[in-house]
């Protein structure tokens, strides 16, 4: 009765387009009134002692670390230097769009974060080349959603929480396969650009054109390596780490690159507040939720109801990634972590998963519905700065779902690729 009951009342609320937040704290509270003894009170302490987290105080500042740099000409620098490097290459623009996701997935922890500051570039300038619209907004899109996989990165801080398992080994375990799903996509790129016959760059770059932009380039570079090297090497934790990429972001746009001005800063603080706002409030009704499912066992009955269907770990593995998958085409990502992590956590502890393993392939699941419709916020962003129709650019973007749907079973069966630097360099 509280299962059904509970889980109805969510959906409901969310067909009702109500926000996230809003809808996880009426579907607990309405529930608990009408079928538990427990005050309802306990939503709002839940709610208050859960955000009171010092991990949780990296989420903020990565968001505004990512915003300031968007807007302090970081991204047009990282962009120059990726063409240096791939732009000779077959379809040698698709190579770069990915190559610069990846680098700025270093640093801005955020999906559609990524498709916005690297889009604005390439898009218009692969459609100037003939690339074609669709396939550059989907290619985009697609490699925007490493954002959220190479570290650091905004879900694994909020899965770390949850799940209480290490921030930084969430973030070793994530820079494998987003370095994996990057070359996936280069690879479909060079197959789609020799079969469409799209161009290289138009000059060859030698060594000297490479140093040059490497030097233009270099204050940028270095935000992945102050902030992932000060984390890994134990000199300042990731919420620390947070703290030094907004100072570092303000004095290189400020004073190096010259691109950061007053009205500039204000609209990186704002776009970090608005978006940190609702992840907040989201976040607390949120552990309340996960609370109440605690308190009454449903994640140990929805446990055994999973194994009941079969007891085969591959097959539990298989059937839980098709779940991901399905919720990710309708809820965004920070969303789906919240409410499934704490039901499917018990049941992957259960079957012998490393949580640190299972955050990792859940954040590759739902990165997945960040370009499957008809949620796809990576595929919105694209669509707002290319100018292509959403069921366009979507009809484009499946042969790049494809291949990450591959790269997530890879890193489902083989734990070599998330879990082996994590033994390595941290484990021992």
């Amino acid at each position: 009765m509280d299962i059904a009951l509970l889980i109805s009342l969510l959906f409901i609320f969310l067909t009702l387009s109500i926000p996230i937040g809003i809808a996880l704290g009426l579907a607990t509270m309405i529930t608990m009134y009408f079928t538990s003894s427990v005050p309802v009170i306990m939503i709002a302490q839940t709610a208050f002692t859960g955000i009171d987290s010092f991990p949780l105080l990296a989420i903020p500042f990565f968001m505004l670390a990512g915003s300031l740099m968007g807007y302090g000409g970081i991204s047009k620098r990282i962009v120059d230097f990726a063409e240096s490097l791939v732009g000779f290459m077959v379809g040698g623009l698709a190579m770069v769009t990915v190559t610069a996701c990846m680098f700025f997935a270093a640093i801005s922890g955020s999906g559609p974060a990524t498709v916005s500051a690297i889009g604005s570039f390439m898009i218009p300038e692969m459609k100037s080349k003939n690339y074609g619209a669709p396939f550059a907004a989907a290619l985009t899109a697609a490699s925007g959603s490493i954002g959220v996989i190479i570290p650091p990165s905004i879900p694994f801080v909020i899965f770390a929480v949850i799940s209480g398992t290490s921030v930084l080994e969430l973030f070793v375990a994530g820079i494998v396969p987003g370095v994996v799903i990057g070359i996936s996509l280069m690879t479909l790129s060079w197959f789609i650009a020799k079969k469409r016959n799209y161009p290289r760059a138009e000059r060859n770059y030698g060594l000297n054109d490479i140093a040059t932009s490497f030097v233009k380039a270099f204050w940028a570079l270095l935000v992945p390596v102050i902030i992932l090297g000060g984390i890994y090497t134990g000199v300042f934790t990731p919420t620390e780490a947070a703290v030094s990429g907004v100072v570092y972001a303000l004095l290189i746009g400020k004073f190096i690159y010259k691109e950061l001005d007053a009205t500039s800063i204000k609209a990186a603080f704002m776009d970090a507040l608005v978006v940190n706002g609702a992840t907040t409030f989201m976040l607390g009704l949120s552990l309340a939720f996960a609370t109440y499912l605690t308190m009454e066992e449903i994640p140990m009955r929805v446990g055994e109801w999973i194994i009941s269907v079969s007891s085969t770990p591959w097959i539990i593995l298989l059937l839980i990634n098709m779940m991901l998958l399905v919720v990710g085409c309708f809820v965004d990502n920070i969303s789906s972590m919240i409410i499934l992590t704490p039901i499917f956590l018990p049941v992957m502890r259960s079957i012998g998963v490393d949580p640190v393993h299972f955050g990792l392939f859940m954040t590759v699941a739902l990165a997945i519905g960040f370009i499957t419709p008809p949620y796809g916020a990576n595929l919105f962003v694209a669509s707002a700065v290319s100018g292509e129709k959403l069921d366009t650019i979507s009809r484009n973007i499946f042969p790049m779902v494809f291949v990450m749907m591959f790269c997530l079973i890879l890193f489902i069966y083989f734990p070599i690729f998330s879990m082996g630097l994590v033994n390595l360099l941290i484990r021992g």
